[in-house]
């Protein structure tokens, strides 16, 4: 699989994502449902807690991921849904880490909801991979 990171600005590069990017010569593409702070008994696990919440929404993106024989490097579309905008930004850097450990930025959205599937819940991510 071939990926070409498209920028035809280059302010995007400090926040950690491309514009967009083409995927060349894959075989297999994963479309996965948003993922959240559901611990594996799907109960709401830190309630309220930004940073511990996009960790584990994130490890449970990587959870399905392993489930489809892929690693978080495949991803190429990841959207983002948050309660609180500001206090996403201000966390942000856990799944920025992550993302550069396994040299991807990819694309995707940033958008403020009024809520989510459970109470308690301040983030979502919802990822696309390709392999």
């Amino acid at each position: 699989m071939k990926r070409t990171s498209v920028n035809p600005w280059e302010w995007n590069i400090k926040f950690g994502f491309h514009q967009a990017e083409l995927v060349e010569g894959h075989r297999s593409m994963l479309v996965c449902a948003g993922q959240t702070s559901l611990d594996e008994n799907g109960e709401v696990a830190h309630p309220g807690d930004m940073a511990a919440q996009i960790g584990l929404a994130l490890d449970n993106v990587e959870t399905v991921l392993h489930a489809a024989g892929m690693r978080l490097s495949d991803v190429v579309r990841l959207n983002m849904y948050t309660t609180d905008m500001e206090q996403f930004l201000q966390h942000v850097s856990v799944m920025g880490k992550r993302l550069e450990a396994a040299g991807v930025a990819p694309p995707g959205s940033l958008l403020q909801v009024s809520g989510l599937a459970f109470p308690g819940l301040v983030v979502e991510l919802e990822a696309t991979a390709v392999a």
